[in-house]
């Protein structure tokens, strides 16, 4: 099963903390929960089964946009994968940007993930694809 989510990836930021009289509150950062916010829609739209709830194995592909500083040559090594990313935003923060509002559409909790594999690529079409299997137990 394959999700896609269109869109720049946008990297699980650090938790906010803020005062609310004698407590502490932790909430997203504006930007992380707006992405959230997006993972769920397009989830929303593109999952039509009950949540699964067995051991699971997720790989995720990032697609992040190309920059448009560079030569043509240096665009078209990023657009065929000869160049990858390697700064800004930490691979497992994608990661959990992505699996972390998928609880409750796509499988029950996203502690069911057993299995995984991230990858991070340039493309000219910005994107996150998640590929969803049930492993047998």
């Amino acid at each position: 099963m394959k999700l896609i989510i269109n869109g720049e990836p946008i990297p699980q930021g650090r938790p906010r903390f803020a005062n609310r009289g004698k407590f502490t509150t932790t909430y997203d950062p504006p930007k992380s929960k707006a992405y959230k916010q997006l993972v769920r829609a397009q989830a929303t739209q593109q999952w039509h089964s009950q949540p699964l709830s067995g051991a699971l194995k997720c790989d995720v592909t990032i697609y992040r946009p190309i920059q448009q500083s560079g030569s043509k040559k240096l665009k078209l090594m990023k657009s065929s994968g000869q160049i990858r990313p390697i700064i800004k935003g930490d691979i497992d923060n994608y990661f959990k940007a992505v699996t972390d509002p998928l609880t409750g559409i796509v499988w029950v909790d996203d502690a069911l993930i057993v299995e995984s594999q991230i990858r991070k690529f340039y493309s000219n079409e910005p994107r996150v694809e998640i590929e969803v299997e049930e492993l047998e137990q």
